[in-house]
């Protein structure tokens, strides 16, 4: 298996854990992005024609819900952050 660092050719290491770095507040970004999302769709009452294609009718149709259903996919690096905190403190 090759780590990231050997599947970039010419990468330096400090290029490898920068771009680690991003990645993991990128991923943290995330959640909260679509949260807000979904609160300003209801909030500005955005018509669902607007924003996607989906058929009328739908179970769950419409764009909150989509945000909803993309805030919790997106909520495993909130999860990975508070289970490392809490391994900390029980370390201590």
């Amino acid at each position: 298996m090759t780590s990231p660092a050997s599947a970039t050719a010419g990468a330096s290491r400090n290029g490898v854990v920068a771009a680690r770095h991003l990645a993991n507040w990128l991923a943290l970004a995330a959640t909260p992005t679509f949260a807000i999302m979904a609160v300003l769709t209801v909030v500005l009452d955005v018509p669902a024609d607007m924003l996607c294609g989906s058929g009328h009718g739908a179970m769950l149709g419409g764009m909150v819900p989509m945000y909803l259903l993309m805030s919790a996919f997106h909520s495993a690096a909130w999860l990975r952050l508070i289970a490392e905190g809490r391994g900390r403190r029980a370390v201590r």
